[in-house]
């Protein structure tokens, strides 16, 4: 189930059984070289860039979008809205179809990559949350322990549970596909975890806690989720509802 608030206990527990695992996880915290406006009704699911365009998916019941923005002023150069029944989420281009997953409604819709029209919806039997690819395959997640494995019908290749210091790791959400791992924010928290997507093994951490100064929160200010990393190996965070989005790079704890 979706929440509007942060569970910081449970950041606290995933931090704390890193720091009792020696030295197998890495751990990091985030320092930001750059930041750019994000649209603050921005709601973020989901988040890549493809061909040097930025993408976002954003969720809620009513306001559910997706966008094309431009970094630099963080305004939507293009915005579709979808039925307000649909709560969309996660969102990736692999080959010449962009896919976007819902969160309870059990479909998956299919977009032209290059034209952003729709093509068509697609039966799906899970909740929909993150979507990444590897460039041969969809990845997605559903808030459990599990990343799930689908060609380009979205049929099912495998299911791989994920693992940090050997106890499944629970609420994973949005994903994105960085130098052979796939990058997870855990829902509730502010960790992203760096998984081996062979293997479901957490191999490091990232500590994104006060990446958004509390001066610049609300009460509409939700969780960070949103990573992206462009051609030249740039990352980027952002959050639901949050008015910036953050180029970063990795520091040692």
């Amino acid at each position: 189930m979706k929440h509007f608030f942060r569970i910081s206990l449970l950041s606290a527990v995933c931090l704390f059984l890193c720091a009792c695992s020696g030295a197998q996880v890495k751990q990091y915290r985030v320092k930001v070289l750059q930041e750019y406006p994000h649209q603050r009704d921005a709601y973020t699911q989901g988040l890549f860039f493809h061909d040097g365009k930025l993408y976002e998916t954003t969720g809620l019941y009513g306001s559910s979008t997706l966008r094309t923005v431009d970094l630099a002023s963080g305004k939507p150069l293009t915005n579709q809205r979808f039925a307000n029944k649909y709560f969309a989420e996660g969102s990736v281009i692999l080959g010449e179809t962009l896919y976007i997953l819902t969160w309870t409604n059990k479909v998956a819709f299919k977009y032209n990559a290059k034209t952003l029209k729709y093509e068509s919806t697609v039966s799906y039997n899970r909740e929909g949350w993150g979507l990444t690819t590897d460039g041969k395959q969809l990845i997605a997640s559903d808030g459990s322990a599990s990343l799930y494995f689908m060609d380009q019908d979205l049929k099912l290749l495998r299911k791989q549970q994920v693992t940090l210091n050997g106890r499944p790791l629970r609420n994973l959400n949005e994903l994105e596909w960085i130098d052979g791992k796939v990058w997870a924010n855990v829902y509730l928290t502010d960790m992203i975890a760096i998984i081996n997507p062979s293997s479901g093994k957490v191999e490091a951490t990232i500590d994104c806690t006060g990446l958004l100064p509390g001066a610049l929160q609300t009460g509409d200010t939700d969780v960070i989720n949103g990573i992206a990393v462009d051609a030249d190996g740039n990352i980027f965070f952002t959050g639901k509802n949050w008015p910036k989005l953050y180029r970063i790079e990795l520091a040692k704890k």
